[in-house]
């Protein structure tokens, strides 16, 4: 179909209002990176619409980019023409269930809505990003986010009991009951956890809850390299189980422009600090006492323990204003990866040695979530930021290339989108390859699901 008449094709299955009328805040990602085009763009605010969209446009051969809150950033969400679907007015708290600590949302339902709505009723959805005001959940299963409490609830992955999803010729595969347990046949929900919109639009999810903490202890620990707090992780998950929540890692590079930035005055000094936090579903006054002696008798002296709730916040704030901080810097090379935690130690000795040969005034921003092996491994140059992308491959090739050694991946959860498809061949072999374009082919024979994305 002539892309000129696709607007107006679309006013016999949508209403008006489904039809945005000035789509062009929603055509660039998030950092400015990919400036996308479309023939029209559209908000269903129904499931049944949504069905009706795909319908014809599998019925046209007409492409369609699923997009939720667009705060991705490898550009999976920014369309390449077609028709851009944005999934926001799909945002209703459909279920809770008390007796099966389960959810049930709609995709485009904000992250932090949904967090509320389980606090409201006394319980606890764990996943937890930087952006989660405007994060949806449909776009957090699609990329099978991560985030901060990773090492005790999981991925994403982890915390879905059952999807929606509307595949590539309109009709619907639905199973949103909270079954614990079910072993009829292949789990088909996890082909559409983190395929990113290439299998088909997820439009409804179930997703577990917990109970709520009831104690919190957090600490900063200060350590001299990056193998001591290998050690102490060791340690505390041998120590205290399940009751660890968070281990974040911060290079003394980073804290210093969080800091700054923050107006927060940094807790100690250290070449590397670590963000601990422990957490009780029992209320219990000893939890914080119980770290810190802990640490004491590990020779992990140089620490401090929060006191108060606004001591608490004013570390996590350090924590999670580095992302911000760092953009003072200027643009930079970004790398979302992971790898075996024992591995962490030789990646950054050698990774840092190699880039700083090659570019001896790269400033490197490092921090993450240690205690999952998940890092962001940000590089700055000192030039003119529309300047500092020639430099990616290069960049990029030295990072990955060390990456792999250590046996690690290239994209812990932030996904391949259209920035990294080209690095996928050097993650998966040509086997698991294979498969993955035999069951895109399968679901997807047209090729018409967020086109361009993921699969080279």
């Amino acid at each position: 179909m002539n892309p000129a008449h696709i607007p107006q094709a679309l006013r016999a299955l949508l209403s008006e209002r489904e039809i945005i009328a000035d789509p062009a805040p929603l055509l660039v990602d998030r950092r400015g990176r990919y400036i996308g085009q479309a023939a029209a763009a559209v908000m269903p605010d129904s499931v049944e619409n949504v069905q009706k969209l795909v319908s014809w446009c599998a019925e046209h051969r007409v492409p369609i980019t699923p997009q939720g809150g667009n705060t991705g950033l490898c550009g999976a969400a920014v369309p390449n023409g077609g028709i851009l679907l944005n999934l926001s007015r799909l945002n209703r708290i459909r279920s809770l269930s008390l007796a099966d600590n389960a959810i049930t949302v709609e995709a485009g339902a904000i992250l932090q809505n949904v967090q509320e709505a389980a606090a409201q009723a006394g319980r606890l959805f764990p996943l937890s990003l930087a952006s989660e005001g405007s994060c949806q959940i449909g776009g957090n299963i699609a990329c099978n986010a991560g985030g901060l409490n990773v090492v005790r609830y999981g991925t994403t992955r982890d915390l879905v009991l059952g999807l929606e999803v509307v595949l590539p010729d309109g009709s619907l595969l639905s199973h949103l009951a909270p079954l614990h347990k079910n072993t009829t046949g292949y789990e088909l929900k996890h082909l559409f956890i983190g395929s990113e919109g290439t299998l088909g639009i997820i439009t409804g999810a179930t997703l577990k809850l917990f109970a709520p903490p009831q104690a919190v202890a957090t600490a900063w620990v200060g350590v001299d390299n990056i193998q001591a707090a290998v050690t102490l992780l060791s340690h505390i998950k041998n120590h205290f189980a399940e009751r660890l929540c968070s281990f974040e890692l911060i290079s003394e590079f980073a804290l210093g422009l969080s800091a700054q930035f923050s107006r927060i005055t940094a807790p100690l000094a250290a070449p590397w600090h670590i963000l601990v936090e422990l957490t009780d579903s029992l209320p219990r006054d000893d939890l914080g006492d119980l770290l810190a002696e802990y640490l004491f008798n590990l020779g992990y002296e140089n620490a401090v323990l929060a006191q108060s709730q606004q001591e608490r916040a004013d570390l996590w704030t350090l924590r999670e204003h580095i992302s911000a901080a760092q953009r003072s810097l200027g643009a930079n090379i970004k790398h979302d990866i992971a790898m075996p935690i024992e591995r962490v130690p030789a990646f950054t000795a050698a990774c840092d040695a190699e880039l700083l040969a090659a570019y001896p005034e790269m400033q490197i921003v490092m921090f993450g979530h240690l205690g999952d092996g998940s890092l962001h491994y940000n590089t700055f140059l000192p030039i003119r930021s529309n300047e500092v992308y020639q430099f990616e491959d290069a960049v990029n090739a030295v990072v990955y290339r060390n990456v792999l050694a250590q046996g690690g991946t290239i994209a812990a959860e932030h996904g391949i989108g259209s920035l990294k498809k080209h690095w996928l061949p050097h993650v998966r072999s040509a086997d698991e390859l294979a498969l993955m374009r035999a069951i895109k082919a399968q679901l997807d024979p047209l090729g018409l699901m967020n086109a361009g994305k993921v699969l080279a």
